[in-house]
């Protein structure tokens, strides 16, 4: 149990059944009344964000997230499957659970697998991973005053766009937290 008085960014609790991050807290003191804390939590399992104000004595149970660094194996069309690497079991993730990650994930690949009870919740894929480039149109000579980009479609099958001088069979990095190029690998 943890009290609203130790809130901190980060931290997860249990709240009327479900699973919450909190995202922002402030402990406030008005002129009149009792102190409470303002708290913006966000959901872990479907991402809505809520704002609750707790009483600073009001107690919660902290939620244990594990978390695990699983292998992408293969896709049968309906589930996803990830293999750990510790005890060598197949995990299947179905779309929905996996959806954020697929773009930049392709097979033997590591991810960040979160569980909760024994159920996984969320993947998340590398910061940065480097993807070769399948399909882009040739750059124009000469098109260099500003930065110029155009469409470029992954080995994944993820379109993102890309400076006027990467061609077909490069390798790039892409940031996964913005879905943006970055530079050539």
């Amino acid at each position: 149990m943890i009290s609203a008085g130790e809130f901190r960014k980060g931290v997860t609790i249990e709240l009327d059944g479900d699973v919450f991050n909190i995202v922002d807290f402030q402990h406030v003191k008005p002129g009149k009344g009792a102190a409470f804390v303002r708290t913006k939590i966000k959901n872990v399992m479907n991402g809505h964000v809520l704002e609750r104000t707790f009483n600073p004595t009001d107690k919660v149970p902290r939620a244990t997230i594990e978390t695990k660094e699983m292998q992408y194996s293969y896709n049968d069309g309906d589930f996803y499957y990830f293999m750990d690497s510790e005890t060598y079991d197949q995990v299947p993730l179905g779309k929905d659970v996996c959806e954020d990650a697929l773009p930049y994930i392709k097979e033997e690949d590591y991810c960040t697998v979160r569980f909760y009870k024994g159920s996984a919740f969320s993947v998340e894929a590398p910061n940065f991973v480097t993807l070769e480039v399948v399909e882009t149109e040739p750059g124009a000579r000469g098109d260099t005053a500003n930065n110029v980009t155009k469409p470029a479609t992954l080995e994944t099958g993820y379109t993102v766009a890309v400076p006027i001088f990467i061609n077909q069979g490069e390798k790039i990095r892409i940031d996964t937290r913005t879905g943006e190029y970055m530079e050539r690998a």
